[in-house]
């Protein structure tokens, strides 16, 4: 028996993440907020960490989106640039770097995103700060 089909599936998932991800970084790089949206599955969820009022698990498409505008209403958060996209079996992933500014404050930070894809749109999302603290203070 060879490993030929595993390998298969196993390139085929990744190819699949991989352009789910990338489709989604080109809309926020564009700054198409409709495309973005449109690349979210009507049951995402997003897990956002940290000691922040804006920090748990929001289910839902519209509670995640809901979460997303209040995080850039209280940091003018700006998307400066994808550093990485990255495609495995089971999960695709965006480094991205992030300009939040707040009470004449600005702070770059890189940030991991970590998605779940179903049906070729994004599924689930786990958010990951290179500074939590500062992200909970632009967040409080």
């Amino acid at each position: 028996m060879t490993d030929k089909p595993d390998e298969t599936d196993s390139q085929a998932a990744i190819e699949r993440n991989r352009e789910a991800v990338t489709r989604y970084a080109r809309a926020w790089l564009a700054g198409d907020r409709a495309a973005l949206a449109a690349c979210y599955h009507e049951d995402f969820t997003l897990h956002y960490f940290g000691r922040n009022p804006l920090a748990g698990d929001h289910r839902g498409k519209m509670a995640a989106l809901a979460i997303l505008a209040e995080v850039t209403r209280r940091t003018s958060r700006k998307l400066l640039g994808i550093v990485d996209i990255m495609a495995g079996p089971e999960r695709g992933a965006l480094l991205v770097r992030e300009r939040f500014e707040r009470d004449g404050k600005a702070k770059e930070f890189e940030r991991l995103l970590v998605y779940a894809v179903r049906d070729g749109l994004l599924g689930e999302c786990w958010v990951w700060d290179q500074d939590q603290a500062a992200v909970d203070a632009y967040l409080a």
